[in-house]
């Protein structure tokens, strides 16, 4: 009897085919792997924002002054804003749209060494300004998003705010290369300072510094350094200045 039993019960549990076994097995790895990108999701923020500044204020001031010689860390730059992409976004369209601009500054690095051109430049600001407005859309809504402020969102607003920088170092590129001459002290050529020389401007205008040493002439760039300045003053002082205060009242309960 005992054994009749066990063997009813054998035959109540019915077997997996291959594809369904095939199929769980996929399930399960799926959800281990979003599991570990969901613990990895805040702290990933801070890795690319200490990324991210290391490459604007150490490799880009040493490829400048000649120090180093490595080429094409335009598509370097890409290559890191789409990886904080795709760490913060699964969406299809967000990754269509990513895999464009890894295009472009694909096109953008081979190019460098075919054509004796400007279409280069191009196709390089085109590829960040798709990153980066892409980009300041994936981190908003992870920064800002409802739930708990951890020391890591503080640190991907602060991402959030180079990125702007770097968004406008694009959109600078654009305006001098189809206006000529629009800013003064600055000319957008293929020369070995030029990311450094733009990145520059754009963050001496984002934090209204304003040396002097570069001045926008053409009514555009007045108008994207107008712009450029009334949220580099907002933006600290309302909205990151509101994720500090809340990460203090989150660490004191």
């Amino acid at each position: 009897m005992e054994s009749l039993g066990q063997d009813v019960g054998m035959a109540k549990t019915p077997r997996l085919g291959a594809s369904q076994r095939t199929h769980a097995f996929r399930h399960n790895v799926k959800k281990r792997l979003d599991g570990i990108r969901d613990q990895l999701h805040d702290p990933l923020l801070t890795v690319l924002t200490a990324l991210l500044l290391f490459l604007l204020f150490v490799v880009v001031p040493l490829h400048a002054s000649g120090i180093i010689s490595a080429q094409g860390y335009g598509t370097l730059l890409v290559l890191l804003l789409a990886s904080a992409v795709l760490v913060q976004s699964r969406t299809l369209l967000v990754i269509m749209v990513l895999l464009t601009a890894i295009g472009l500054a694909a096109a953008a690095a081979v190019l460098r060494f075919k054509l004796a051109s400007s279409l280069h430049l191009y196709l390089e600001a085109g590829a960040c300004l798709t990153i980066g407005l892409l980009l300041i859309f994936v981190i908003a809504r992870a920064v800002f998003a409802p739930g708990r402020v951890t020391y890591h969102r503080v640190n991907g607003a602060v991402l959030l705010y180079l990125t702007i920088g770097l968004t406008f170092v694009a959109l600078f590129t654009f305006v001098d290369l189809l206006t000529q001459h629009a800013f003064s002290g600055l000319s957008v050529a293929d020369d070995q300072p030029l990311a450094s020389n733009l990145i520059y401007f754009s963050f001496v205008t984002l934090t209204s510094t304003g040396y002097g040493d570069i001045v926008p002439i053409h009514p555009f760039a007045r108008s994207l350094c107008n712009l450029e300045g009334i949220i580099g003053q907002l933006y600290p002082a309302t909205l990151l200045a509101r994720l500090v205060t809340l990460e203090l009242q989150d660490r004191r309960r």
